[in-house]
C-alpha cells in the first residue's frame, strides 16, 4: 500500500516523455514542482532504492519497468550522472548497483563513474575522508558512510568492480578504501560517551580541523552501521569483531538515545521534513540489514541484532497505526510515534516526498526482516 501511494501521488513521466518516471517532490505539488523545476537528486535515489526493495519482495515486469523508467528519468533530468554533492552520488550509486544485482536493471557504467568520483574525493586533509560537496570545507558522515558501503559492495569479485585487479596485500583497493573511511569516522566522529556518531568536521585550508560538528542525526548512525555491517561480512575470522562490535555499539546507542517510548516499544525519532524526512528511514534500512547480519558474526552480537529487529518492527507498527488516509493510500508523518496530519493550505512535513519515502522504506525494512525470519525457520 505504501508503494502504491508513492506511485499514485508522486511518480510521473518526466515532462510527458515516454518510458520515463520521476518523483514529484511534494503532494499536493506546487506548479514549480509539478514541472520538475525542483526535483531533489538524492530523494530520487531513495525512491529507486525502495522500488528495488519492492522488486526483491515480489518481482514483476511492472516493478522492473518502473525501475528502468526512473533510472532513465533521473539521467535525463540531471543531464548526466554526477552532481556536486558526494553523498548524493553515493546514494545513486548504491541504488543503481542494487538494481543491477537484483536483475531488474542491466549493468550501468554509471555505477563505476559515481564510484570513481567518490574515490577521487578522498584527501588527507582532516586526517582523511571525502568532502560533503565539491569546493567545500566540510567532511561528514552522510557522505563518507554511503561511500564506504558502495565501495565495500563493489569490492566483490563479480565483474562490476573496476578496482578488483588493483590489489594491496590481497585486498581489493575499493575494500581497503571502505575500511579506511570507516576507521576515519571511528577516530574522529564517534562520541566516546554515548557511542553515537557525530555529523562531521570543518577543515582549514592547511588540513587542520577547525571545528567538529557534534550534531547527532539518525542518518549518520544508519550509514555508519551499514558500513560496519558490510565490512564485517567481508572480514576474516580474526577481524570480524572489529566491525561487528562497532555495529552493535551503534545499535545500542540508537536505542538508548534516538528513540521515543511508545506502546509497541521504542520508535526511531524523526527529524522533520525536507532532507531530514529521509533520515529515520535510512536508519531503519540499515538496522534491518544489521539484524540479519550480526548473528552470523558471532553469538555475542546476536542480542544487538535482536534489538535492531525489534526497533524496526516497533517503529513500523507505530508508523502504520499513525498513518493518515489520503488519496492514493497511506500518508505517513515525520514522527512515526505521532498521528500524521493531512497537508492543507499550511505546508506540513507530510507533504514531502522524503517523509513518504521514509515511511515506505521502513515498511520494506520490516518486510525484509519477516522474509529473513521465514527463511531461517524453514
Amino acid at each position: 500500500m505504501a508503494e502504491r501511494a508513492i506511485h499514485a501521488r508522486h511518480l510521473r513521466r518526466l515532462w510527458g516523455a515516454p518510458d520515463t518516471l520521476i518523483a514529484v517532490v511534494s503532494w499536493p505539488p506546487t506548479p514549480e514542482r509539478r514541472l520538475f523545476m525542483h526535483w531533489d537528486y538524492w530523494w530520487q535515489a531513495h525512491v529507486l532504492d525502495c522500488l528495488v526493495d519492492a522488486y526483491q519482495r515480489a518481482p514483476s515486469p511492472a516493478r522492473r519497468s518502473a525501475i528502468n523508467r526512473l533510472v532513465r528519468g533521473i539521467h535525463w533530468r540531471n543531464t548526466h550522472w554526477t552532481n556536486r554533492y558526494f553523498d548524493d552520488m553515493a546514494w545513486l550509486g548504491l541504488a543503481l548497483l542494487r538494481a543491477q544485482r537484483s536483475g531488474a536493471l542491466r549493468p550501468q557504467p554509471a555505477v563505476l563513474t559515481l564510484a570513481g568520483e567518490l574515490r577521487q574525493a578522498w584527501t588527507d586533509q582532516g586526517g582523511g575522508g571525502i568532502w560533503w560537496r565539491r569546493r567545500d570545507d566540510f567532511k561528514n558522515v552522510p557522505a563518507n558512510g554511503p561511500a564506504a558501503i558502495l565501495l565495500a559492495r563493489l569490492s566483490d569479485q563479480d565483474g562490476s568492480d573496476q578496482d578488483g585487479s588493483d590489489q594491496d596485500g590481497g585486498v581489493p583497493a575499493a575494500l581497503e578504501r571502505a575500511r579506511s573511511t570507516v576507521e576515519w569516522i571511528e577516530e574522529n566522529l564517534v562520541d566516546p560517551v554515548t557511542g553515537l556518531v557525530w555529523d562531521g568536521l570543518h577543515v582549514r585550508a592547511d588540513g587542520t580541523i577547525r571545528r567538529v560538528d557534534k550534531t547527532t542525526y539518525s542518518y549518520c548512525q544508519g550509514v555508519f552501521l551499514g558500513a560496519c555491517v558490510e565490512l564485517a561480512s567481508r572480514a576474516d575470522a580474526a577481524d570480524v569483531g572489529r566491525w561487528a562490535s562497532r555495529a552493535a555499539r551503534t545499535i545500542n546507542a540508537v536505542v538508548e538515545h534516538l528513540t521515543v517510548p511508545n506502546e509497541d516499544g521504542p520508535v526511531v525519532r524523526g527529524q522533520g521534513g525536507g532532507d531530514g524526512g529521509l533520515f529515520a528511514g535510512i536508519l531503519a534500512r540499515y538496522l534491518a540489514q544489521a539484524a540479519v547480519a550480526l548473528p552470523r558474526c558471532g553469538a555475542e552480537y546476536a542480542e544487538a541484532g535482536r534489538r535492531a529487529a525489534a526497533l524496526v518492527f516497533s517503529s513500523g507498527e507505530a508508523a502504520w497505526r499513525n498513518r493518515a488516509i489520503a488519496w492514493g493510500g497511506p500518508l505517513f508523518g515525520p514522527e512515526w510515534a505521532k498521528v500524521a496530519v493531512l497537508p492543507g493550505r499550511v505546508p506540513r512535513p507530510e507533504r514531502d516526498l522524503s517523509v513518504q519515502t521514509s515511511g515506505w522504506m521502513l515498511l520494506e525494512a520490516a518486510a525484509f526482516l519477516e522474509r529473513a525470519e521465514a527463511d531461517r525457520s524453514s
